[in-house]
């Protein structure tokens, strides 16, 4: 089984944010990137630029994660790039209601956009690899909530608890065919989607979180590279938290005045 898959990887929603400092990094590793944005055209042909500036080709599609065709993406990319070895699926989407508040349309878009999409996007790019028998690297994007609930947030937790799963049984199911898939779990990162800029990430205190700040793009998409290397052939099934410490802090509150108490 061939462990050198083509230096080919698509990368969704990399207009902003994780995906395109992963689509970047990516390009410095010697890839040719496939770009998906969904409304920041803008935003898309910066990531396009860099990776066009790091010698690699580039090319660029609408997305919509939601959508019932969705995986088609990756097969408009694929035949642009000239085959596929790496899919990272990074597109996604969040809300603030109570369960309480909840209206069916807003769970099952959010519920769409994060796991329907990766799971399109992950079946159509798993059918390229297979009949390339090349091998390959699926990497979904969870979150820090993959694993932990957040208040306000019933719909994205499930969605992204459930791409966690999606990954280990995707896996299971891949080994066979020398595709690993793992997912890459990030906590707080500056990014648009937290309505941050990412050079707030080494300026902004976080009490809360044992390393103080929050992430920087970068410190995700490094994670994201490992995974698509050969160096990680022996890792599949695997989640990797990248949240600064964030979730050891269960059993401790935060009070301004004493510090750290025990809850």
């Amino acid at each position: 089984m061939s462990n050198h898959h083509p230096r080919l990887a698509i990368v969704t929603g990399s207009d902003s944010g994780i995906g395109q400092a992963t689509a970047t990094l990516l390009a410095s590793e010697g890839f040719d990137v496939g770009l998906t944005f969904h409304s920041d055209e803008e935003g898309i042909r910066r990531t396009a630029e860099e990776v066009e500036r790091r010698g690699q080709r580039s090319f660029v599609e609408p997305f919509d994660a939601s959508s019932p065709d969705a995986g088609a993406v990756v097969d408009r990319l694929a035949d642009q790039l000239g085959g596929l070895g790496v899919l990272v699926n990074v597109a996604g989407t969040g809300h603030s209601d109570r369960v309480l508040d909840l209206d069916l349309d807003t769970w099952r878009r959010v519920l769409a956009t994060d796991l329907d999409g990766p799971f399109l996007c992950s079946q159509h790019a798993a059918r390229r690899m297979v009949q390339q028998g090349d091998g390959g690297r699926i990497i979904n994007v969870t979150s820090v909530h993959e694993h932990l609930p957040r208040l306000g947030a019933a719909a994205y937790c499930s969605a992204k608890a459930g791409l966690g799963m999606f990954t280990k049984v995707l896996a299971l199911e891949l080994a066979e065919h020398g595709i690993t898939v793992n997912a890459v779990a990030p906590g707080e990162i500056s990014t648009p989607m937290t309505g941050q800029d990412e050079s707030e990430a080494y300026h902004q205190e976080r009490p809360g979180n044992p390393v103080g700040r929050p992430g920087h793009v970068a410190e995700v998409a490094s994670v994201i590279g490992f995974l698509a290397s050969p160096r990680s052939a022996y890792v599949t099934g695997s989640s990797y938290t990248v949240d600064g410490g964030l979730s050891l802090m269960a059993a401790h509150g935060h009070d301004t005045a004493t510090g750290w108490r025990e809850i």
